[in-house]
């Protein structure tokens, strides 16, 4: 969907609309086999990966959320915040989304360094219908937990995100027993 990377010059390239057509279509695909309500994607238009990146991703995303919204009970509509920048040992979330969690007419959740006080009040505040965590879920697999009862997190070791080794990353994180966190 991005304009740096799609170098497509047939119905799938060029034009924005043309961008979204296979999403699109697979989406319309989906819908038609297994219902609507069992149906929501991720998208993530302010995210460079791989020098994978959008000329305007405001609306790219406009247009896509859009697009969803022609599926009434469309199941939900989940995207990550714009480019994050830590202050003072803390993230800070820019809260870019709010357009299209306006826009977007289902669940909307929010993806993006949140932790558990952020997460809070931005649902509580309207900004999103729920929160994603991602990084903090692969160092505590117990995160539902240590949230409800407010404790320390486990810090989480990126190098091991993307690793073959099945002894290091998630299987090795402890769980909350009352004391500890690291």
């Amino acid at each position: 969907m991005k304009d740096s990377s799609n170098d497509h010059t047939d119905k799938y390239g060029g034009s924005l609309e043309n961008r979204c057509r296979f999403a699109v279509e697979v989406i319309d695909a989906i819908i038609h086999e297994i219902g609507v309500d069992r149906v929501g994607i991720r998208l993530s238009p302010f995210v460079d990966y791989m020098d994978c990146f959008d000329s305007n991703p405001h609306v790219l995303s406009t247009y896509m959320v859009q697009q969803l919204n022609k599926h009434k009970g469309f199941l939900y509509c989940h995207m990550i915040e714009p480019h994050m920048t830590i202050v003072d040992g803390r993230m800070q979330i820019p809260h870019g989304l709010l357009p299209f969690r306006k826009a977007f007419n289902g669940t909307f959740i929010a993806a993006g360094g949140y932790d558990r006080e952020e997460g809070n009040k931005v649902v509580i505040d309207g900004y999103t219908d729920l929160v994603a965590y991602g990084r903090l879920f692969l160092a505590n697999p117990d995160l539902p937990k240590r949230f409800e009862l407010d404790v320390p997190l486990n810090k989480y070791d990126r190098s091991t995100f993307y690793t073959q080794d099945f002894v290091i990353g998630y299987t090795d994180y402890p769980f909350f027993n009352g004391s500890n966190a690291e």
